[in-house]
């Protein structure tokens, strides 16, 4: 009896993980999503098919890890979209849960620090979902191989998350010195620390 009985138990659990595919880890191929922009336009991943890589960062209006890495966030893009490795901004949190995330508020909130890059919203949750992306902010390294994206990082900024002239460790920039430079990446999985993504209620 209880053996049948532990035999349709795992019989219920492997029908109710089937179909919930798991996200992406170090080195896999990574999908291509299309998502609105502020400006209302689509953005693709596979519009960076000339790129070396993107740095993709799940991020948010409100959450004060957010706020306090946003003018990083900046200089990231400043910095690293002339060689290569441009950020793309995503919000995945639903402003059902999370009214200072909605759309309108992107726009502004994008206005008003002058985002130098795309601020793309994940209405379905989806792209968030298919990434593993739990935190805001939550980033997510690729390079190109061919006409593939290659995970090649998964975590934090840098390890403080309150200043960031004082973080000991910039692990996005060092990610992506040594992608530059064609060498792999020396810490590729760190904790992303922040707030939790708002998801929807089911």
């Amino acid at each position: 009896m209880k053996r049948s009985l532990f035999f349709l138990l795992g019989v219920g659990f492997m029908i109710l993980t089937a179909g919930s595919p798991a996200a992406y880890q170090i080195g896999d191929t990574v999908g291509d999503f299309k998502l609105k922009n502020i400006d209302g336009k689509t953005v693709a991943l596979s519009d960076y098919k000339n790129s070396k890589g993107v740095i993709i960062i799940f991020d948010c209006n409100t959450c004060p890890y957010s706020k306090a890495y946003t003018e990083r966030i900046i200089a990231l893009d400043k910095k690293y979209d002339s060689q290569g490795f441009p950020v793309v901004a995503i919000n995945a949190n639903s402003p059902e849960i999370s009214p200072g995330d909605s759309f309108d508020e992107m726009v502004d909130r994008a206005k008003k620090k002058n985002y130098t890059f795309p601020y793309l919203v994940d209405e379905t949750q989806g792209v968030a979902k298919a990434f593993g992306a739990t935190n805001t902010p939550h980033v997510f390294v690729v390079v190109r191989e061919g006409q593939d994206f290659k995970l090649a990082y998964i975590g934090a900024i840098d390890d403080n998350t309150r200043d960031g002239s004082q973080a000991n460790k910039k692990y996005v920039e060092n990610a992506v010195e040594a992608l530059l430079a064609g060498k792999p990446v020396e810490t590729p999985k760190t904790k992303a620390i922040g707030c939790g993504i708002k998801w929807k209620n089911s």
